[in-house]
């Protein structure tokens, strides 16, 4: 691609500069199907000819193994990549299915350990804190965070799936120069108070599943059968029986769109997401995550899409009409604690 995206700061003027798309690594290690490495290796070289910078990854992708994959990569271009992972998301290997959340200031120093020593990195650049346990107060949290800074451990700190007032405690911490949450055509509840506080305090807001977890490309008509063994979307609410049905109906405008401007559905997503930057007054940096050379190009050649108020305001009911929540216990997402 001989055109690259354009750049932002990452959580302000005295951020890092990266690319206005991201890289999300997650898929490469598991959940959507088995990898051929040779092609993800080639992709993270697509990423960084694109302009496409910012990579994220977390501990528990992989048990580890994302971040090991990203090692050699971040090794031979440590000076042109902004390095995001993630922590507070325990998995036991005992109990493959088992989720735990921990927020305790001791984890925290066991986690970026871990991690640096992964990556094969001296400094994480954004250390987010993946997923918030309320039993843990954020002071805590976000100070022992805040002492990784102090040690130059990490650079920047980055919060997952917290709501506007949560944001605003932590932010009275430590500066906050990232939010991650999903947000996308068809999940839209970050909204009603992350994405203000996010504006109102100059974080920027880093969109994943930007595009619903690939539903939003239009490739699923059947998404029990169209998907490969072992992909976890089989088991999300909204790739499920019915729901999958009724979704799959929502992307005609998508569609209609993408045809007027010669693009795929998956682009109109996405330039869609981007352009949340405008509407709201903040910076926006979606991850788009994928497997494949070609596809990150297009990811990135949706920079360069501008929708019209016409085409936004086709676009403006989905989220409203999606059936089925983003996960199959939403307990542990910013939705669950708004007042």
């Amino acid at each position: 691609m001989s055109d690259r995206i354009d750049t932002v700061r990452l959580g302000g003027p005295d951020g890092p500069e990266i690319g206005v798309q991201g890289f999300g690594a997650m898929g490469i290690s598991e959940f959507y199907g088995d990898t051929d490495e040779a092609a993800a290796r080639d992709t993270l070289d697509a990423a960084l000819e694109a302009g496409v910078t910012l990579i994220d990854t977390a501990d528990m992708y992989g048990s580890g193994a994302n971040e090991e994959f990203l090692a050699p990569f971040l090794a031979a271009h440590r000076d042109e990549i902004t390095i995001a992972t993630k922590f507070a998301i325990h998995r036991d290997p005992e109990r493959p299915a088992h989720r735990g959340i921990r927020n305790d200031r001791a984890y925290v120093r066991q986690a970026v350990e871990g991690s640096l020593r992964r990556l094969g990195v001296d400094t994480i650049d954004l250390y987010y804190m993946h997923r918030r346990d309320p039993r843990v107060p954020l002071a805590e949290s976000v100070g022992a965070m805040a002492e990784l800074v102090a040690e130059g451990k990490v650079r920047h700190l980055g919060l997952s799936e917290v709501t506007g007032a949560e944001l605003r405690e932590a932010h009275a911490v430590h500066p906050i120069a990232a939010l991650q949450s999903e947000w996308s055509l068809f999940s839209r509840d970050v909204e009603r108070s992350a994405v203000p506080a996010a504006a109102e305090l100059g974080v920027t807001f880093v969109p994943y599943s930007p595009l619903g977890r690939g539903f939003l490309t239009g490739a699923f008509t059947d998404a029990g059968k169209d998907l490969p063994a072992g992909d976890f979307r089989a088991h999300q609410p909204r790739f499920t029986g019915e729901n999958a049905e009724r979704n799959a109906a929502l992307l005609a405008p998508v569609r209609e769109i993408a045809a007027a401007h010669g693009a795929t559905p998956a682009q109109i997503a996405l330039a869609w997401v981007q352009q949340r930057a405008a509407v709201h007054g903040l910076t926006v940096v979606p991850i788009p995550g994928t497997r494949r050379r070609a596809r990150l190009e297009e990811n990135a050649a949706a920079t360069r899409i501008t929708l019209t108020g016409a085409e936004r305001a086709a676009l403006e009911p989905l989220a409203g009409l999606v059936a089925g929540d983003r996960y199959p216990d939403m307990s542990f997402t910013s939705a669950a604690r708004e007042d």
